[in-house]
């Protein structure tokens, strides 16, 4: 599933993590693949499977 680097990053300001937020930031693609990219959001402490979760709502 693909998903805005812009969501993940606003997720984890969300959560107050700003840190990571801005390591997404340099380190993430614009359009998140999370399979390609699980590697990356796993570095970042995201589980794909949460993170579809969460942004459920926000995805049409």
């Amino acid at each position: 599933m693909n998903i805005d680097k812009q969501q993940i990053i606003d997720l984890l300001k969300n959560q107050g993590d700003n840190d990571k937020a801005d390591q997404a930031d340099k380190e993430l693609p614009d359009q998140v693949d999370t399979d390609r990219d699980s590697g990356l959001l796993s570095k970042l402490g995201i589980n794909p499977q949460d993170l579809m979760g969460k942004l459920g709502g926000f995805m049409g």
